[in-house]
């Protein structure tokens, strides 16, 4: 299996040129290269300053008219032809445009003002119900970036609607009258609508192209697209499932339309119809519950997400299919329902797709997970909206990890409700959508769009489907980086309020930012397992120690449980053994607890460990100590070559692994040990089991697919994220030291076995323990992900000690509590709060030297004078979608490790570090990481694949694992 390297640029109209005369301005190079190329050649001009339209650079940009005046340009340049004022221009390709505009000028349609573009959704297979029209429609056809933009403009202000072709379910020629089947209007059906653009002018804005002795410009371009959200009157965008427009008459490039993703060439007819909804929310399309004939909600939360799936036409939800769905019980409603879901086209009769459905068995009824079976399993049943720029989608039920919260209000499930914010195309929502700059000056401040005020709105007055009205809850860490939340459809009996007064006293809590983190502590997934009374709990004092007048708290998160009371909790949770160490939220408790044989109370905690006050007494656990598989990626890959780790051995590594997963094909032992040794040791999956069962992959078809997507998958996360697996390593919870035995620089580290170490015979790194376990030795490399700065990278000591030993810790990383400073902290900021470390012992692996670790002391959250309040709760929601820029800190840190010449160690890489250190604190402190701009890249390196950026070839150890040959040869 051999995976493509993609490498062919994007074709533009526009060229970099060098060597640009001193004295030279915008006007005097148009001039130059029109007296040359011809008059009218040149579209855009602009020459680099050292400040505002100050003192040229010497060098800059010009965009051509049509593809032939840049490849003229290039040639010229070639045989220095290009003399300008005494200088030869240097001129070479450019992979961005000065402004983005089709490369050819056949795909600049409408200038004349002639078409009308329609917005609407398909009532009939042949007919459109029209909700919206715009006159005067220009249209941009721009393959080259496999997008189309619409011109429109609506109530005094000028709109772009940007379609993306890989949204466009159908695209066909029509014709709308007339019996000669002339082309004269252009369908598409979308899966998702536009993303909408405002045009934005005047003198304080910094508009993306102005004007002055450095720039020039054919058109007037002193102005800046935003986004956002519906303009129209009727909410038609919201609603449309289809855009149509008329084509001009006379217009003779129709062949350019047939370019358009899945164009049908069959002329067909198509009528209009004039349609109309209810649109008194912005949240559209909302199918509401019929005035005579109601259904349940569960019911009408399907028919809306069928809607919103285009499965079904919101043209044909009547009260005909409300009375023939009301006249059934919920159960068989609902599988009615999902079997519209399975339909590959939309349904436009669904009152006969209803009455044509075979009878749903006691059979079909008995295959429907039952509530308490669910319960029993930790899994519960989730509605979930997405809230777009302009419309919502229904989605699920889909199972998921129980939390704390929804077991205990179970009887009221069905009011949870799980909202995420999400762009057009349900991918994440960049936060130049949510608020940009567009005035100019030092002190201007940021432009909030139209779809941050959008999510405020629903954050604030929540969602309304049916009867029910979903209000704002809460959110937990993972959420808010997701940018999701939880509402509550508060009823008679229990309220959103009531619910947050349950999980504990947030009060006292003065930070915005800490509080709401706080109250997101509990919607984590976990097992409930037994309740803990406050006598059985004792609190133990912390291990802490000043240095250089800084405190260091040792034991930062962890605390003890019994050995009694741990086997009660593993009988609870069903497990075969006692694992050394839980991840627990207890109360207001959150953090790890050791298994100690020393313990007498069920519980010791630390204050560390108290985030918040609460009665609640019930021990939950979120995950528990076990061997997991180690794998690099490009932070530790980065760090380890800035510290001095070959790239031969990274490329000998990734080699292994394909060879590894080469034999899973054809060899069933071999494809049980890849799966365990890289899979965490998860027997339970279905190809593990048929493995085990004696089936081969080469006689069983269904378990071959499943393992070529198992092998895609590994080659996949090779590829995107170097992502190569360590077979002398592991990923372990870490914990303390408590009796003290360890001294700074040393860890304890005793691994269960897989089956590759166990046939492997005496390993020098191991002492054996018993039939399953051995004790590690020697030299090991240490660090936490995400991991941006060199010193996170730590050297440790392993080693063997008699009392450690007697103290059972298996599969959990060993810290001491001495020293000037925590290795936890020394490694990303880290605490023994439930955070996974890296470790391995290969010592190719293990650098040649290491750096002082960065200082982690957190900056202190911005402390409020009254009770924080829900709606500054919300407010930092949606300002933190503005400020998350932990993406682009360590997209930035990749690319200036590859160029700089002390790779990580370079300053530009430290003080990205030191961002990304402030931007991952940012939920608990409320303090942005802001990014300065001469720290954002310019180029990208060929293995980030940003083909619309301009790339080069990176040579450092990413750039040569990625160009490595990525070939995974079955052995026969």
């Amino acid at each position: 299996m051999i995976i493509p390297l993609l490498t062919e640029a994007r074709p533009t109209l526009t060229v970099k040129v060098t060597n640009i005369p001193p004295i030279a301005i915008a006007k005097d190079l148009q001039a130059f290269l029109e007296s040359v190329l011809g008059k009218g050649t040149v579209f855009a001009v602009e020459i680099f300053t050292e400040r505002e339209n100050w003192k040229s650079r010497g060098h800059g940009r010009v965009q051509f008219e049509s593809p032939e005046a840049k490849i003229e340009a290039l040639s010229l340049s070639h045989h220095r032809k290009f003399l300008f004022k005494g200088f030869y221009l240097s001129v070479t390709h450019s992979l961005e445009e000065i402004i983005i505009r089709p490369v050819d000028p056949i795909y600049r349609v409408g200038d004349g003002g002639g078409l009308v573009l329609f917005a609407g959704i398909m009532i009939r297979a042949d007919c459109m119900g029209t909700l919206e029209s715009w006159n005067g429609m220009k249209l941009w056809f721009m393959p080259e970036r496999k997008k189309i933009h619409f011109f429109v403009d609506h109530g005094g202000e000028s709109y772009k609607l940007e379609v993306q072709f890989g949204d466009v379910l159908e695209s066909r020629g029509c014709c709308l009258g007339g019996g000669d089947m002339k082309v004269d209007a252009i369908l598409l059906k979308l899966r998702h609508a536009p993303k909408i653009f405002k045009k934005v002018s005047g003198p304080k804005i910094a508009s993306r192209f102005t004007t002055d002795r450095y720039h020039i410009c054919k058109e007037d371009y002193d102005f800046i697209w935003v986004r956002t959200t519906d303009f129209s009157s009727m909410k038609s965008i919201g609603y449309l499932s289809s855009l149509c427009w008329e084509i001009e008459e006379g217009f003779s490039n129709l062949d350019l339309y047939t370019s358009l993703p899945y164009y049908t060439k069959e002329v067909t007819e198509l009528a209009f119809e004039e349609v109309q909804f209810n649109h008194a929310s912005d949240l559209v399309p909302i199918v509401k519950n019929d005035s005579v004939f109601q259904v349940a909600y569960e019911v009408l939360f399907q028919l809306n997400s069928l809607v919103h799936c285009q499965k079904l036409s919101l043209a044909a939800v009547n009260t005909d299919l409300f009375q023939i769905l009301s006249r059934l019980d919920m159960d068989t409603a609902l599988l009615i329902l999902k079997e519209m879901h399975k339909l590959h086209s939309t349904c436009y009769e669904p009152k006969s797709f209803v009455e044509n459905q075979p009878s749903i068995t006691t059979h079909n009824r008995k295959n429907l997970p039952s509530a308490e079976r669910l319960i029993e399993h930790n899994i519960m049943s989730c509605h979930r909206v997405l809230v777009t720029p302009t419309k919502i989608f229904c989605l699920g039920p889909e199972l998921e990890s129980s939390n704390y919260i929804v077991k205990n209000f179970a009887d009221y499930a069905s009011d949870f409700m799980r909202v995420t914010f999400v762009d057009e195309d349900w991918g994440r929502l960049s936060p130049g959508a949510v608020s940009t700059s567009i005035m100019k000056g030092i002190f201007a401040k940021p432009y909030r769009t139209d779809i941050y005020r959008r999510i405020l709105s629903v954050l604030q007055d929540g969602l309304v489907i049916g009867d029910k009205k979903f209000e704002f809850l809460a959110f937990s860490a993972s959420q808010l980086r997701s940018n999701s939340v939880w509402m509550f459809a508060s009823n008679d009996h229990v309220k959103a309020e009531d619910i947050r007064e349950w999980m504990g006293c947030f009060n006292k809590i003065r930070s915005i930012s800490k509080c709401a983190a706080r109250m997101g502590q509990l919607f984590s997934s976990s097992m409930q397992t037994l309740k803990v009374i406050p006598r059985d709990v004792e609190l133990i004092p912390e291990i802490e120690v000043v240095s250089d007048g800084v405190k260091h708290c040792f034991s930062d998160g962890i605390g003890k449980i019994s050995i009694p009371f741990a086997r009660e909790v593993v009988r609870k949770l069903g497990l075969s053994h006692i694992p050394s160490a839980f991840q627990i939220r207890y109360g207001g408790y959150k953090g790890v607890i050791a298994v100690n044989r020393h313990s007498f109370r069920k519980l010791s905690l630390r204050s560390s460990m108290l985030k918040f006050e609460s009665t609640n007494c019930m021990l939950n656990i979120t995950k528990w100590s076990e061997s997991q598989p180690c794998y690099l990626n490009r932070e530790i890959i980065t760090l380890l070559s800035t510290l001095g780790v070959k790239d031969s051995v990274f490329l000998a590594m990734q080699d292994e692994q394909l060879q590894l997963l080469g034999t899973m094909l054809t060899d069933a032992k071999a494809a049980l040990n890849v799966l365990e040794s890289t899979g965490g040791g998860d027997m339970k999956s279905s190809m593990a089991r048929m493995l085990l069962q004696g089936y081969d992959p080469s006689n069983e078809p269904y378990l071959l697919t499943m393992l070529q997507s198992y092998l895609e998958n590994q080659i996949s996360d090779i590829r995107s994220r170097c992502r190569i697996f360590v077979p002398k390593g592991r990923v372990l919870v870490g914990c303390l030291d408590e009796s003290g035995t360890l001294e700074y620089g040393q860890v304890f580290v005793r691994l269960t076995m897989n089956t590759a170490e166990l046939e492997g015979g005496d390993q020098p790194f191991f002492q054996r323990v018993d039939e399953t376990t051995s004790i590690l030795r020697g030299k090991v490399v240490v660090t936490k992900n995400p991991c941006l700065h060199p010193g996170d990278v730590r050297v440790l000591e392993a080693v063997y000690d008699i009392k450690l030993q007697e103290d059972n810790m298996v599969d959990c990383l060993v810290f001491p509590q001495k020293g000037e400073r925590p290795h936890p902290n020394e490694c990303s900021g880290g605490d023994l709060d439930g955070d996974l470390y890296f470790i391995s012992w290969d010592v190719d692996l293990v650098p040649p030297r290491t750096v002082t670790p960065m200082d982690y002391t957190g900056r202190r959250p911005r402390i409020m004078n009254h009770e924080v309040t829900l709606e500054e709760i919300q407010t930092f929601f949606a300002d933190y979608m503005i400020s998350d820029t932990l993406g682009a800190i360590s997209n930035a840190h990749l690319v200036h490790a590859d160029r700089e010449p002390e790779k990580a160690l370079s300053p530009k890489c430290l003080e990205l570090a030191n961002l990304h250190s402030m931007a991952v604190d940012f939920a608990k402190t409320g303090a942005p990481a802001e990014m300065p701009r001469y720290l954002k890249p310019r180029e990208f390196p060929d293995f980030m694949e940003r083909w619309e950026k301009p790339t080069y070839v990176s040579h450092g150890a990413l750039g040569k694992l990625y160009r490595a040959p990525r070939s995974v040869h079955p052995e026969k």
